[in-house]
């Protein structure tokens, strides 16, 4: 399973004592040893864990940006990473659906499988997120992975 660092969230290599890339030690144990990082299903300081934070920034857009707002959450790169990322598919479908409803005929149909296609995406993404996943959608996956490490 993943290890990913307590103070900015960006993924650290098993056996890791210091994140690559804020510095932050992952502690020892009073036995000796490497403690595991805690996983994106750690509680946060307002006592939400990080992976339910992640999967309720996919519910509309809202929840994304107060997460992007708010300070326990804005500083975990986890969540940052799927608020930007359910902000950026949200923009990229209202601009689909507008482009579609210009086309005559056959833009409704194509319109409605963009849809299917959307939702069934959406599920996938509260599935990931609920499982601690940095689940990247093609493009829009790469720019929010973008503007999460550059906060």
């Amino acid at each position: 399973m993943p290890r990913f660092c307590s103070a900015c969230g960006a993924p650290m290599a098993e056996g890791a004592v210091t994140c690559s890339a804020c510095g932050t030690g992952a502690g020892q144990p009073v036995g000796g040893g490497t403690a595991a990082a805690p996983s994106p299903t750690t509680t946060s300081a307002s006592g939400l864990q990080d992976n339910i934070a992640g999967m309720l920034a996919y519910i509309t857009f809202i929840p994304a940006i107060i997460f992007l707002m708010l300070e326990p959450y804005n500083r975990n790169r986890f969540i940052r990473f799927h608020s930007f990322q359910c902000i950026f598919l949200t923009i990229a479908l209202v601009v689909i659906h507008v482009a579609l409803f210009f086309v005559p005929l056959v833009g409704w149909a194509i319109s409605m499988l963009v849809s299917l296609g959307a939702f069934i995406l959406w599920i996938v993404c509260l599935i990931k997120a609920n499982q601690g996943q940095m689940f990247k959608i093609p493009i829009i996956g790469d720019m929010a992975e973008k503007q999460a490490a550059a906060m």
